[in-house]
């Protein structure tokens, strides 16, 4: 299962643009890979959207933070 979160701010990385992202339902895995890197937690989470997105670590930098709120809240659904 995965959901689909439209963008309201295109996020454009090396010529391809992005308006939605979908988000697969995270594992364990995904947590444990993104604690071993260690970091902050916001370093962790994005390390974990991205994971979760399968785009890169630029895409998610790169979001206006409404669109990071959205990523966050249908994570926050997964975990519920």
């Amino acid at each position: 299962m995965s959901n689909e979160i439209k963008l309201i701010h295109q996020v454009t990385i090396d010529n391809q643009a992005y308006t939605t992202l979908s988000m697969r339902r995270p594992k364990v895995r995904d947590m444990l890979a993104s604690d071993k890197q260690g970091g902050s937690d916001g370093e962790k989470e994005i390390r974990i959207f991205t994971n979760l997105c399968e785009v890169p670590p630029s895409v998610i930098e790169e979001m206006d933070l409404v669109d990071y709120r959205k990523l966050q809240e249908v994570h926050q659904v997964f975990l519920s």
